[in-house]
Parts: C-alpha cells; sequence; structure tokens
C-alpha cells in the first residue's frame, strides 16, 4: 500500500505557505490565493537549488571603490521604442520579465529582438513551441529587402532550468530569452511546473546567472484573469524591469508600458502596430489616432492626453440623441463611464444642459484608453458639438479638466501639449485660463498656435457655439 504524498497550500500572490486552505492570505491579504501543491520534504528537494547544481561559482566580496562602472554600456537591440522605454538599451546583467494577455504579442516581440539586431547573438529557449514553430513565425517576421538575419538567434527547446543554465554558459550569448517562466521547472524541487515554488527558485536561479554573467535574460510571463503577471509577487521584486504589453487583440494597436525600471524611468511607454510582418513601431502616434476624415462632423473633438512622459492628440467621438427605449442610455469605449456620468451631471447640474431624457454613448477612437483627466474638456466639447449638433472648427483641440463645479481646472505638462498641438498642425487650443499664471506664461513656445483661455462651460459654449 502506498502512502499518500503529502500536500501543501501555497498563496499564488506571496507565495506563504500554509497546512490548510484559507480564504484570505494572513501575509499579504489577498482572498483566494491558495492553491494546492506537492510540500516540501525537508530532505533537499525542497531547498533553493544549490550553486553548483545549476553552475554557478561562488562570490567574494569586493570592496565599493573597486567597482569599475563603464558608461553607455548597453546592449542595443535595433528598436528604438523598446531602447526609450528601457532607458537606452538592456543593461548587462539585467533580467527583464516581459508580461500580457495571450496573443498580445510578447513572442513575437522577443523573437523580433534577435532577427532586427546586428550581431546580437541570442539563446531564445521555448518551452511552448518546438523550434519548427518558431522557425516558421521568424519566417513571418523577416523583412523582404531589410537587413533581417536568423545566423544570430539559436533556439532551445527546454523546460529544465538547469540545463538552460548549462547551455547558456556554454554557449555565451550576449542575450538569453526564456519563453516562457511558467513552462521551467528545477529537477531539484518536488512541484509541478508554474507552482509558486517553481516559478520563484527557477526565476532566482537565471537571476544569479545573469548577475554573475554579464548575460541579460528576458523572462516572459502570464497573466491571470486579474490582469495580474501569473506567478508569485516576489517574481516582480527580484527582476530589474517589468514591462506590461496592453491593448486590445481585436484592434492592431499594442502599448508597451514600463511598470518597474531600476535603470530608468517608469513614465514611458512605446506604441506598436500589429501587422502580418510583426510589430511596427509608431513614432508618431498623433498622426494615427486624430481625426482622419476631411469634413466637420458634430460630435468630434480632439483631446491632449499625456501617457507616461509623451504627449499625443486622441479623437473624441459622442453621440447624443432622445431616448427611444425608456431608460436613458450612458456607454463609454476607452473612457470611465463613471467619469462620463459626472460630467453630463456637471453640465445638468451648472450649465443648464437637459441630457437626462437622452442617450450619451462615448467612444475613444484607435481602440485607446484615456485615463487623463485633461481630455474631460474635449468630452464636453463633444458632448456638447452632438446635441446642438453644430461641428467643432477644424483645427481645434483641447487641454484641461473640468470640475464639479462646470470651472475648467488646469492640467500638467501644458507646454508638451501646445507644442505637440502646433507640431501637427493645428490652429488653436482651449486650456484653462488658470494654466498661465505668473512665470509659466513666459514658458509657453512661440510656435504660431492660438491659446484660448477659458474659465467655465459657459465660455466654453459661447466660444465655439456662438449660433
Amino acid at each position: 500500500m502506498t502512502s499518500r504524498a503529502k500536500t501543501a497550500w501555497y498563496c499564488t500572490a506571496c507565495g506563504n505557505e500554509a497546512s490548510k486552505w484559507m480564504g484570505r492570505c494572513p501575509v499579504c491579504g489577498e482572498w483566494n490565493t491558495f492553491k494546492e501543491a506537492p510540500a516540501t520534504d525537508g530532505k533537499g528537494s525542497g531547498k533553493r537549488p544549490s550553486r553548483t547544481l545549476v553552475g554557478l561559482a561562488e562570490s567574494n566580496p569586493v570592496p565599493l571603490k573597486d567597482i569599475s562602472v563603464e558608461r553607455d554600456s548597453r546592449i542595443l537591440i535595433g528598436n528604438k521604442e523598446v531602447e526609450r522605454i528601457l532607458g537606452g538599451g538592456i543593461v548587462p546583467g539585467s533580467m527583464i520579465l516581459l508580461g500580457g494577455e495571450p496573443g498580445i504579442g510578447k513572442s513575437t516581440l522577443a523573437l523580433q529582438i534577435p532577427l532586427r539586431s546586428k550581431g546580437l547573438r541570442t539563446l531564445y529557449v521555448s518551452g511552448e513551441e518546438s523550434p519548427r514553430q518558431i522557425k516558421l513565425r521568424s519566417m513571418r517576421l523577416l523583412r523582404p529587402g531589410k537587413d533581417d538575419s536568423e545566423e544570430g538567434c539559436t533556439i532551445l527547446g527546454e523546460t529544465v532550468v538547469e540545463n538552460i543554465i548549462r547551455c547558456a554558459r556554454e554557449l555565451h550569448p550576449d542575450l538569453l530569452v526564456v519563453d516562457s517562466i511558467q513552462t521551467v521547472y528545477s529537477e531539484s524541487i518536488d512541484s509541478a511546473a508554474s507552482s509558486v515554488t517553481q516559478v520563484r527558485e527557477c526565476a532566482a536561479a537565471l537571476l544569479r546567472f545573469a548577475k554573475e554573467s554579464g548575460i541579460p535574460v528576458i523572462l516572459i510571463g502570464h497573466i491571470t484573469k486579474d490582469g495580474a503577471i501569473a506567478g508569485p509577487k516576489v517574481l516582480e521584486h527580484i527582476v530589474d524591469v517589468v514591462l506590461q504589453f496592453e491593448g486590445d487583440t481585436r484592434h492592431s494597436h499594442r502599448i508597451l508600458r514600463s511598470i518597474k525600471n531600476r535603470f530608468g524611468s517608469t513614465a514611458e511607454i512605446a506604441i506598436f502596430e500589429m501587422t502580418g510582418s510583426g510589430l511596427r513601431e509608431v513614432e508618431n502616434p498623433s498622426e494615427i489616432l486624430t481625426p482622419m476624415h476631411q469634413e466637420s462632423l458634430s460630435g468630434v473633438a480632439v483631446g491632449s492626453m499625456v501617457d507616461g512622459s509623451r504627449p499625443f492628440l486622441i479623437e473624441i467621438q459622442a453621440l447624443v440623441s432622445t431616448a427611444a427605449y425608456g431608460m436613458p442610455q450612458r456607454s463609454a469605449t476607452g473612457y470611465d463611464v463613471r467619469r462620463l456620468n459626472m460630467l453630463l451631471a456637471v453640465l445638468e447640474k451648472r450649465a443648464g444642459f437637459k441630457l437626462s431624457a437622452k442617450d450619451v454613448f462615448l467612444n475613444v477612437a484607435g481602440g485607446m484608453r484615456v485615463g487623463d483627466t485633461a481630455c474631460d474638456l474635449a468630452v464636453v466639447t463633444s458632448i456638447l458639438s452632438s446635441n446642438f449638433d453644430l461641428p467643432v472648427s477644424t483645427g481645434t483641440c483641447f487641454a484641461a479638466e473640468v470640475g464639479l463645479s462646470g470651472e475648467i481646472r488646469p492640467v500638467g505638462r501644458i507646454e508638451a501639449r501646445i507644442s505637440e498641438a502646433a507640431r501637427l498642425g493645428y490652429r488653436s487650443i482651449y486650456i484653462s485660463s488658470y494654466n498661465l499664471s505668473g512665470d509659466m506664461r513666459r514658458n509657453i513656445p512661440s510656435t504660431g498656435i492660438e491659446v484660448v483661455e477659458i474659465q467655465d462651460i459657459g465660455a466654453l459654449c459661447r466660444r465655439l457655439f456662438k449660433d
């Protein structure tokens, strides 16, 4: 009679171990995060992989004054957008975690890096796809007439972390890509792949290898239904950079956002467009997010949005019609519907517009998602334009927040917003009259664009809809 294997419960958020299931983790406070997995037996099977086993050397203390730091030692990967979001390139010996939804383009981006980088020797480890599948994808990513090459990319189909590190030490590539960390496991740990213990220990072993060898490692990670990177939270703590791929798979645009970066700023985003030949860098997103129609249409306004440190213009579309089915509908795509309801209440209470009996539909063109309050004025303008059925003059954009009392409030980085609007050929931009107080007025660049200052919604209506 065989004895039943011992199991324990682990929190998928923090890795806390318990002898029984609990609804809430006492360490991190998360709910319904405990999963059952084989328990460690205390005989070495559940311990951290030894340094000898993974092929790492013992480290010795070094005085701080004897540590040399080479300037401009970052590795260039041939992708300007990714290099910019990383702070100028990949730092040798760093570990990057790339997360995102299935089908968003994580593996495509990771494979494009060695294909489109001259002289970058890359070891691409795949635990999900066969080498033949990766070859078929690389044939699709190669651009005709370009200097793309497959010579510097080596494919390894392996899921054992000890074998991955041994192969990386033998080849000594310039970059190591692991797709994905959830499929990698260690033979010294008695638990299934993608478990909390396996993910944590394999990532720690790869981190030690990266720091001692100087070879940067890119880990591709899955995300949970809640949108967080799968695995223990400590996985995000031990890596140097966390990049999140965002976007709707039904649209072609993708946003790569920096969540954590020890070597650069986290206030950076990169925008890509998914095409038949892979991800295309979008260096000027304002040109694809602004109106693509020639004639003036009612219910359309252009707002100035800042995401990270990058300003760009987006098109806000609104449709206001009489409610034909009793209860008025409030719908928003790419915009917070609760903030839409707040702005409608402000128009009803402070400006006297009767919108309570009308349907209001709002859409952000291009599949983008707006989180900047500076788009409030563009949202209000598009709603009023559709309600009056009067178009906003072409070449006008808006950058201001709307308060509960109907006042137009100032927003940050107004100089960058004005410069971006002027660069795209807009003739006027509406901002808050409180945005250019004091020395800020002298900092406005002389770009030739008309800066219209308004105080409240009433002044906006008198200026835009004089008839």
